[in-house]
């Protein structure tokens, strides 16, 4: 018996995004010259001590385009060597302030290298090698930022912990009920989890400070407010909303964001998303600016690559 074989175009010529993952160590120093030294620490705390301090960067390189007739959208091995001579080459194991002239606070172009300002920089190195539709960079597994090639808008997100137990039930219906909607969760004593949050903002990034906020400002805003209010509580009973509402993740989520929009914006950001991580298997998003269908359209209809 013979066998013919074809050669299929398979996806050739679809639209796929890619991402590349690259790491570098760093070391920079929040200090403007023209700032007190009084000043300096007051805007930036310990970030403007000398010599400064260093981080293990994680860089997520997102990219989009056609696929080939190899199946693929680029050559990984050349996207590797384009993201290692603009950028991991040059930034490894360097003190971020003196390794570029973006970051030459004594020009009065200069820019500190804050997360949110590195990550602006990197796109505009990387963008006449790359498709580039997204870039984010990690500062600490907690603090990471997002770029999308819109000028000086950037995204900033923190990551906070926080330990509460809930109920899932209605009052108004019986416990059987409520088990049939709840299953387990509806248990008259309730359960615990270790909850994540991360908290997105919006804004511009400062062509001085670096900053879309003030960070400890930002911090202490959901310490205050989020964190140490409904660390260690029984929903249900201790948080004062949930003895009205089903603390479900998807309304524990809604209501942080409730919370924190009006003090975020008094800072000078946008809160852009909440996202709640129940557990491995459970988390809840909310995006803040826009409804759900709309940024679905959005994706839909949008060209995979952004526009330089």
């Amino acid at each position: 018996m013979t066998f013919t074989h074809t050669n299929p175009l398979h996806g050739q010529g679809r639209e796929c995004v890619i991402t590349r993952r690259a790491c570098f160590s760093s070391s920079h120093r929040y200090w403007l010259p023209e700032k007190s030294s009084e000043d300096n620490f007051s805007l930036f705390g310990k970030c403007s001590i000398a010599p400064g301090h260093g981080h293990n960067y994680e860089l997520i390189v997102s990219m989009g385009g056609k696929l080939d007739s190899d199946g693929m959208v680029l050559n990984l091995s050349d996207v590797k060597h384009s993201i290692k001579s603009k950028v991991t080459g040059q930034l490894d194991f360097r003190f971020l302030n003196d390794v570029w002239p973006e970051f030459n606070i004594h020009s009065q172009e200069g820019i500190l290298p804050t997360t949110e300002a590195l990550v602006k920089v990197i796109w505009n190195r990387l963008k006449d090698e790359l498709p580039l539709t997204s870039l984010r960079i990690y500062e600490s597994p907690t603090l990471w930022a997002d770029y999308y090639g819109k000028n000086m808008e950037a995204l900033l997100t923190i990551q906070s912990h926080f330990n509460a137990a809930h109920r899932l039930a209605k009052d108004e219906i019986s416990l059987d009920e409520n088990k049939k909607i709840y299953g387990k969760c509806a248990r008259v004593n309730g359960h615990g989890h270790n909850y994540f949050l991360d908290v997105t903002v919006r804004g511009k990034i400062d062509p001085r400070t670096g900053m879309i906020c003030d960070l400890p400002s930002l911090q202490a805003i959901i310490d205050d407010l989020i964190v140490e209010p409904f660390d260690h509580t029984f929903l249900n009973k201790d948080i004062e909303y949930f003895k009205t509402c089903v603390p479900t993740c998807e309304n524990i989520a809604l209501h942080i964001a409730d919370i924190l929009s009006s003090p975020i914006k008094k800072i000078g950001a946008n809160l852009h998303k909440v996202k709640l991580q129940e557990s491995p298997n459970n988390a809840a998003e909310i995006y803040v600016e826009q409804s759900l269908p709309n940024s679905l359209q959005k994706n839909l209809t949008n060209s995979l690559v952004a526009q330089a």
